[in-house]
């Protein structure tokens, strides 16, 4: 009996310390996998971008320079548990306050990521834009304008080195942030295709204009004005002097044409410029846009004003509005009037 009872309580103790011990392992198993492990004292939202090529130790690079983890061999514990490391994508994922391994490493390993948004607008020249896309997917702003001065490539796609910036249409665009330079400007020609629609089609054909001769006169118009309400006016001259065979005499080009859109007031040295952008010299269209115009300067363009005239010279009170004019006469005392604003404000150049 004495005997029974020593085996029993050896075995209650036995068994109580393997619960015991079973149980330490089992919380020590839950803590990596379920417990909370994402830092908790980061905002809401943030994000982890995992480059092209990435492999489990830079992925882990990554989440230390970041400071992503509470406690990152856990997280590598996991991570080899459900090898990670064989199901490794790019992108750009979002991470929420109080996330656990499991939930972060499962959202890795289907590649789960966030689309951004991608904006671009008021940008002059393919280099620029280049800059700003850069900035917010992967590809490297290099990658981009290497493929835009690749002939080859540009010709393939229907344009020259000139004309090739008219794909560029400014919107908010949605792309993973893992995009290729080749595939974001792949996706902006299909965008290009979709703007240009039958209506803008119809619209340009009626007014003897190819989309790309649109949007170069709605490169123009954008340098003109900010006041969208005043665009379709402005391509109207615009529309009238071609029509008449009268040289555009657009200032913006000739700014181009310099290299200098911060220049206040063109003067004659700068309409001496050679260049086929100087419109004060060459008869008709330039060679292609002068900057990456907005949709509302290419629908002014498409639905310009119908109107008699042929000037226009920017109001004395800079306002940012125009004063129009049919004949040379009214034009250069609208002209005179802003010359004396500029002279009055000390502004020569």
């Amino acid at each position: 009996m004495h005997n029974i009872r020593y085996i029993y309580k050896y075995v209650l103790i036995v068994g109580s310390s393997l619960l015991l011990i079973a149980l330490t392992v089992g919380y020590n198993y839950y803590q990596k996998i379920y417990e909370p492990n994402v830092v908790s004292d980061i905002e809401k939202t943030r994000y982890l971008y995992i480059p092209t090529n990435s492999n489990i130790d830079s992925v882990i690079v990554i989440l230390k320079k970041k400071n992503y983890l509470s406690n990152t061999k856990s997280f590598i514990w996991l991570a080899e548990k459900k090898n990670y490391a064989a199901h490794i994508y790019p992108g750009r994922y979002l991470l929420t306050k109080g996330m656990n391994n499991n939930d972060l490493i499962n959202l890795l390993r289907k590649g789960e990521q966030k689309p951004l948004k991608l904006i671009f607008n008021n940008i002059r020249t393919v280099e620029e834009l280049a800059g700003c896309v850069g900035k917010q997917i992967e590809a490297d702003s290099s990658e981009i304008i290497k493929l835009m001065l690749n002939n080859d490539y540009v010709k393939d796609l229907g344009f020259n080195k000139n004309t090739f910036s008219c794909i560029f249409i400014p919107n908010t665009y949605e792309f993973w942030w893992n995009t290729s330079a080749k595939a974001f400007i792949n996706r902006m020609y299909k965008e290009y295709l979709k703007f240009w629609n039958p209506k803008r089609l119809e619209q340009a054909k009626n007014n003897n204009l190819s989309p790309q001769e649109v949007i170069t006169i709605a490169s123009i118009v954008d340098e003109e004005t900010w006041k969208n309400d005043e665009m379709p006016r402005i391509a109207g001259v615009y529309i009238n002097r071609l029509q008449r065979r009268i040289p555009l005499q657009a200032d913006p080009t000739i700014k181009f044409a310099v290299g200098d859109f911060s220049i206040k007031r063109v003067l004659t040295k700068h309409l001496k410029v050679e260049s086929p952008y100087n419109t004060y010299k060459h008869y008709g269209l330039p060679p292609g846009p002068i900057s990456i115009p907005s949709i509302a300067a290419i629908d002014a363009v498409l639905n310009y004003e119908h109107h008699k005239y042929l000037y226009f010279c920017a109001k004395d009170d800079f306002s940012g509005y125009h004063n129009f004019a049919k004949n040379l006469n009214e034009h250069n005392r609208n002209a005179r009037a802003y010359r004396r604003a500029l002279n009055k404000k000390r502004i020569w150049k």
